[in-house]
């Protein structure tokens, strides 16, 4: 099973579950909860509301829509968004999605809620084989693996 939840704390907000725009649609669009206003050269956190659960074998990857930079001069700056499957209901934070988003034009901008703004793709990936698994616990989000 794989799909999307509200996560815990954005229950009485209006959040906008990911769905794909059609049929053969690869990526479930992600919209902003909370307008936004970056200014030039700002990197900052567009909330969501929404968790993602998934099979252990998959992962979750945030791409920006491709409207993103034309529309607003704006883009996610890793790239692209890893959303692991132990992330759904950690301790921390439930397991909410929160989107980076980096303007690189010269002006602010403001991205009004309700703007898709990213797409979700779910995919498999191989593991090494006789791996020792890493037992850690999940706790939090961004570089939360690397304390």
């Amino acid at each position: 099973m794989r799909g999307f939840e509200v996560a815990k704390g954005y229950e009485k907000a209006s959040v906008s579950l990911p769905e794909r725009g059609t049929s053969l649609s690869a990526g479930y669009d992600f919209s902003i909860l909370e307008t936004l206003t970056l200014e030039p050269g700002e990197i900052a956190l567009a909330k969501t509301g929404v968790k993602a659960f998934m099979q252990p074998s998959e992962v979750l990857k945030l791409y920006p829509r491709s409207s993103l930079p034309r529309k607003f001069g704006v883009t996610i700056p890793n790239n692209v968004g890893i959303i692991d499957a132990d992330y759904y209901g950690n301790k921390d934070n439930d397991g909410a999605i929160f989107i980076q988003l980096y303007n690189f034009r010269d002006a602010p901008c403001t991205i009004e809620a309700g703007t898709k703004i990213a797409q979700g793709i779910f995919e498999t990936f191989l593991r090494i084989p006789n791996e020792t698994p890493n037992h850690r616990v999940r706790s939090g989000g961004f570089g939360s693996t690397d304390r």
